[in-house]
């Protein structure tokens, strides 16, 4: 339970910046949804992960930067719009943490969880080789 709790609020915490565009929570889906992204949050902790458009979420985290690296996965509606945030849903949990997302360039993004706790994004490409086969040949 904590390690999904971690896991949601470091994929989305992040300090608010005077040049950040705020993102309303349907666009933020958005901007996010099935893409990879890089984190590095204020403790340290890091990872990379997919938000989709289910609200679910698959990555990987390193908790202060240090110690194993862990797989996470939450199921689909983890993250649902409520108002003008973006909440984490957890069973167990006696409240939602809600974010409030701002996109700071076309490639990253800051969420903030009670104005405090932080972590950037940055959208990563994942590109394949291209194999030819000696039967097309």
């Amino acid at each position: 339970m904590v390690t999904r709790l971690a896991m949601v609020v470091l994929i989305l915490l992040a300090a608010g910046s005077a040049c950040a565009e705020s993102l309303a929570p349907e666009a933020a889906r958005r901007f996010v949804a099935g893409k990879l992204f890089a984190f590095h949050c204020f403790d340290g902790s890091r990872g990379a992960g997919r938000i989709y458009g289910d609200g679910s979420v698959i990555g990987s985290i390193q908790f202060r930067g240090a110690g194993p690296e862990r797989t996470v996965a939450l199921p689909a509606n983890t993250l649902r719009v409520r108002g003008e945030a973006v909440c984490a849903s957890l069973q167990g949990m006696p409240f939602e943490p809600c974010f409030h997302i701002e996109k700071t360039d076309d490639r990253s993004f800051r969420g903030s969880w009670m104005g405090f706790a932080y972590c950037d994004f940055t959208r990563r490409d994942i590109t394949l080789p291209i194999v030819r086969s000696s039967a097309l040949q």
